[in-house]
């Protein structure tokens, strides 16, 4: 299909350059036949039309598939258009030479002045040569930034579902296990909260698919399901962990990426050890209108098998799709912290360069 478009396209512009070329020249009387010289200048019109787009066209690929450069800007497409130019007027100079000057007798080219025919032939073809060249880089430009820019889309919609996969593992079926243990409990000592309990949980995980398609979150939403997800810790683990929220700045003018928080709330509760007696600290506080931090006593568990730190590598990650500002890790005697960057609420994905 794509061939035949490019066979149908080359025919339309053949078409219209061989009447731009039957203006220029003097074709003398009408005969039933076109002479010699009338099927030189045709044949050889045409020929030069092909050989110059056909080398562009090897040219451009050639520069657009190396390791340097995957798109047609100003720069390489100056520098193709100058070497498909000197590889192209040395035949034509060489083809109206030969025709003018060696057969002109056959070719029923016999004008009074020989050179003065030869430069206005060769500035044709030279003509020719540059409205082919000038329309098939534009050409080529366009398709290339197009095929760019649908390239991103799709690496976008890659990045969300890889993303969500990510979110999806994070939240352990252990939670949701757990979680339902704790209301069937309920359900037996305190109706009231075990409805309150369901509702939470419901919430939560109705967040979670509503934004599966999302990789990022204002903080206000974020700060919401949080709030849910701190009342079933609680719950679930009655004294034993104490999860505070210090927020000072306004959280609608603000994003993070989706789920985030509790992430980083879940990863301190799967790595320390807490009791009653021993409960675990988390802190959830900003620091002007630019950081968050996530800070927790530490009373390391020891784990049947080493961490692989997948929680924290998912944050550096997709944050630093969206902004320079890093992830900064603090591990300290007493406490493990994670400070992270919020993102104005107009923020998108960083864009990619498209030169053209």
């Amino acid at each position: 299909m794509k061939l035949l478009k490019k066979i149908a396209l080359r025919i339309l512009v053949v078409i219209v350059v061989m009447g731009l070329i039957e203006l220029t020249l003097d074709t003398g009387k009408t005969t039933s036949l076109p002479n010699p010289r009338i099927l030189f200048y045709y044949s050889t019109a045409f020929i030069f039309f092909i050989l110059t787009w056909e080398i562009n066209d090897f040219l451009i690929r050639r520069e657009v598939t190396s390791e340097k450069t995957n798109q047609l800007g100003l720069h390489n497409g100056l520098r193709i258009f100058i070497v498909n130019y000197s590889l192209v007027l040395p035949i034509f100079a060489c083809v109206y030479h030969l025709a003018i000057f060696q057969f002109g007798t056959e070719l029923q080219i016999q004008p009074e002045n020989r050179w003065l025919q030869f430069r206005i032939d060769f500035i044709r073809a030279a003509a020719l040569a540059f409205g082919v060249l000038s329309f098939n880089l534009f050409y080529n430009a366009i398709k290339i930034k197009n095929q760019l820019e649908l390239s991103m889309i799709e690496m976008d919609k890659e990045m969300t579902a890889s993303q969500y996969n990510a979110l999806k593992s994070q939240v352990s079926p252990h939670f949701l296990f757990n979680s339902l243990n704790i209301l069937t409990q309920l359900m037996y000592e305190d109706k009231d909260l075990a409805s309150d309990f369901a509702a939470r949980l419901a919430a939560t995980y109705r967040y979670i698919l509503d934004h599966k398609e999302e990789s990022l979150a204002s903080l206000e939403k974020e700060l919401a399901i949080l709030d849910s997800f701190i009342f079933m810790m609680n719950i679930r683990h009655d004294g034993s962990v104490n999860i505070t929220t210090h927020i000072s700045l306004d959280p609608k003018f603000y994003k993070i990426p989706t789920l985030s928080l509790q992430m980083l709330v879940e990863n301190a509760l799967k790595h320390n050890f807490y009791s009653k007696d021993h409960p675990l600290e988390i802190q959830i506080f900003s620091v002007g209108n630019e950081r968050l931090v996530i800070r927790n006593t530490l009373n390391r568990r020891t784990l049947k098998e080493s961490s692989t730190k997948v929680g924290i590598e998912n944050i550096k990650k997709r944050f630093s799709f969206y902004t320079d500002e890093a992830v900064e890790i603090e591990n300290e005697h007493d406490f493990f912290s994670v400070t992270i960057p919020i993102l104005p609420k107009t923020t998108n994905q960083k864009n990619l360069k498209i030169l053209f």
